[in-house]
């Protein structure tokens, strides 16, 4: 890539792609010009040529995919740069490598090559394949599901799991898959067929690469411990980024840099080592062992295995007690006595890790020159680089008290066969600093919209939590460009006036009911959100058995994957879908099989999360008001989401209820109403609510 001059886009050539006698409106017979995205190209296009970070929330409808993806290709055909769009979801990505990219591409009669990129877990690796299908007998339940994929990489094109007809068992996934440090690069005899090395090859000539935002991550912690953003690290070099679904990256910002161990993560690498099943035993121990000349015997590093087995045992059931009936539990000065077995606990696990790797590197340094190639020996040696991780994980933890910028905590997790463990986490207290200084800071422009950015008046609270509040202010750039859609005719906003507040005990049988009036009163059709999933469990339920012959579907996340529900929600024009967590976003149903979307409570965090929680204390010592400065507006990012789901294109229509009568009861629920577009209104008793939306229904269909 050249990095010379730079020239800057004329801003008049630009957006003439966009507007009325344009290339889009030749091209397409439904063309609007929509005012809204020439401005929002504009802006961005200004942005790359100032060097400024945008931060753009562009409502429903606005068109922000071409707004930025067109300024995107003439920066790169006019200077030779590469630009990185990362973005939160699959099914965004999906659409901008299989349309929207290629349909820029043809309106800026561009040439340019651009590339979809996953993280090189989601490839097959054909060494490690190959060594698998050496040890078939050892796993038979697992082998009709191995031959298809033998049989498949002989024909795939990209060896990526979504290329498979067929989704295969998440634990055989994971020891086929490539993974970094197991990698033997050049040296793996499978080097020139190996299908992250291709699109590695593919990549450093492409100048629009796709990521998703965990990817991206992982290229910035490569470049922060480097220190360099001129050279390949995960991504090839890149000075200009744009972030689309900016509203998640500081959430995946935090899940990236955390770190944790458990019971299961450590056995995975253990059991790639040494595993037995009945009589049989076999894994990479018994290589190392015919090829080292050390004088460790295979007993005693079994053993050493062994007491490594007993210590996550006893780690992991006295977390399981130390949670008891919570789902999480947090280590600070509250709870340091409670904590004292654990962290005894934790340091036996460590004392025992450090045993068992000892041995391990005993080994693996006897091994002579000539086989230290070997793919055996490799891949032991990133073994011991991961186990060894576990190390720091286990000193910081009974270090907590001198690690005030990072959080402690252990959260209950569940298997799918039921069985119950704890995730012993440490995750960052504030992720800004290190998203400042690993992006905004080194980038030379950081393009960031969303149609949630704003909360309240401003985008203070986003950029706050991002880092983008470090940067100088004449550096950013930021605008508001707001939906062409017809909120005011097409939405009707209604909040029962007479639902018990969200703490009394009668609101959880009164949303149950309430529920099922709604769902009536709009014939189906309707997304039900929950911010708890027993109260999603118990309504859901209770709508099955009230709506048994009203000929409408009842589906609930859980009961089968993602995909399949909304596929089926989609389908079924009278179909309810009862939901939580991530259906609050990401969820695109345009037309009449989403009309009506129901939002049971404010999606406030649990008082009680670990990071939550240690963030208001955080911000209460410094004189704050954690309510009003973190819970409100975090809230009010994930209800404007929720809220979203309603619109997806200008011709939709319908309705959004909420249950939760703070947000006309309480002073801060002004903030909530005042988030979302003008439009219709209804805060009534729930049985008038029922009959001006059948009422609003009936007028439009």
């Amino acid at each position: 890539m050249e990095e010379d001059f730079i020239e800057p886009l004329d801003l008049a050539d630009v957006q003439k792609v966009l507007q009325k006698g344009g290339p889009l409106s030749a091209n397409d017979p439904f063309y609007e010009e929509r005012p809204s995205q020439i401005l929002l190209l504009k802006q961005i296009s200004a942005a790359l040529n100032e060097g400024k970070i945008g931060v753009f929330e562009a409502g429903t409808g606005v068109g922000k995919s071409y707004a930025y993806l067109i300024p995107a290709i003439k920066w790169a055909m006019k200077n030779g740069q590469r630009i990185v769009i990362s973005t939160g979801t699959i099914n965004l990505q999906q659409q901008l490598a299989e349309k929207d990219v290629p349909k820029a591409l043809e309106l800026t009669k561009s040439s340019l090559k651009f590339l979809l990129m996953k993280g090189r877990q989601n490839y097959v690796c054909r060494r490690r394949l190959s060594d698998l299908v050496n040890e078939k007998d050892l796993f038979t339940e697992e082998v009709d599901e191995l031959d298809k994929i033998i049989e498949w990489v002989k024909i795939t094109q990209d060896g990526s799991r979504s290329d498979l007809p067929f989704m295969p068992k998440e634990a055989l996934w994971q020891r086929i898959n490539s993974e970094s440090d197991a990698c033997l690069g050049n040296r793996c005899p499978f080097a020139e067929k190996c299908f992250v090395m291709k699109v590695r090859k593919e990549a450093a000539s492409a100048h629009i690469l796709i990521v998703n935002h965990h990817l991206l991550f992982s290229d910035i912690e490569a470049r922060l411990i480097s220190g360099s953003y001129d050279d390949a690290a995960v991504l090839p070099p890149y000075k200009y980024l744009i972030f689309d679904e900016a509203h998640g990256i500081e959430k995946a910002a935090t899940s990236f840099f955390s770190e944790s161990i458990n019971r299961f993560k450590i056995l995975k690498q253990i059991n790639l080592l040494y595993r037995q099943r009945k009589s049989s035993a076999a894994g990479l121990l018994f290589t190392l062992d015919a090829l080292s000349v050390s004088a460790v015997e295979m007993p005693d590093i079994v053993s050493a295995i062994e007491e490594t087995k007993a210590a996550l045992d006893k780690v992991d059931q006295i977390a399981v007690e130390t949670l008891g009936n919570e789902t999480s539990w947090r280590l600070y000065e509250k709870t340091a006595y409670e904590a004292k077995p654990l962290l005894v606990a934790i340091d036996e696990l460590k004392i025992a890790v450090a045993g068992f790797t000892n041995m391990l590197r005993t080994v693996l340094e006897s091994v002579p020159d000539e086989n230290k190639d070997a793919p055996a020996v490799w891949e032991s040696k990133q073994i011991l680089h991961r186990i060894e991780g576990v190390l720091k994980v286990c000193q910081d933890f009974n270090q907590w008290d001198e690690k005030g910028d990072n959080v402690f905590f252990l959260e209950k997790k569940r298997l799918s066969n039921g069985t119950v463990y704890a995730n012993c986490v440490e995750t960052p207290l504030d992720i800004a600093p290190k998203m400042n200084s690993g992006i905004f800071e080194p980038m030379d422009s950081v393009i960031c919209t969303s149609a949630t950015l704003k909360t309240g008046k401003d985008f203070s609270y986003w950029m706050h939590q991002t880092g983008v509040s470090f940067v100088e202010k004449e550096r950013i750039a930021q605008q508001v460009f707001d939906s062409p859609f017809p909120y005011h005719s097409n939405m009707l906003f209604s909040v029962p006036s007479d639902a018990p507040l969200p703490f009394e005990s009668s609101f959880q049988p009164w949303v149950e009911e309430a529920v099922v009036s709604l769902i009536s009163a709009s014939g189906g059709k309707a997304l039900v959100l929950f911010t708890s999933f027993d109260s999603l469990y118990y309504a859901c339920e209770h709508a099955r058995q009230a709506l048994s012959n009203d000929g409408i579907t009842i589906l609930r996340q859980g009961e089968d994957d993602r995909f399949r529900l909304l596929e089926t929600f989609k389908n079924d024009e009278s179909s309810v879908l009862f939901a939580t967590d991530s259906f609050w976003e990401g969820v695109d149903v345009p037309g009449k099989s989403l009309s009506h979307v129901i939002l049971v409570k404010l999606p406030f965090t649990v008082p009680t999360d670990p990071v939550f929680a240690a963030r208001c204390e955080a911000l209460e010592k410094r004189g704050g008001a954690p309510f009003m400065e973190l819970s409100v507006p975090e809230a009010v990012m994930h209800f404007r989401q929720g809220v979203g789901r309603l619109m997806r294109r200008s011709s939709d229509w319908g309705a959004v209820t909420v249950l939760d009568s703070r947000i006309i009861r309480k002073t801060y629920g002004q903030i909530f109403l005042n988030s979302i577009q003008p439009c219709q209104r209804c805060f009534d008793p729930l049985s008038q609510v029922c009959s001006r939306i059948k009422r609003f229904f009936i007028e439009r269909e």
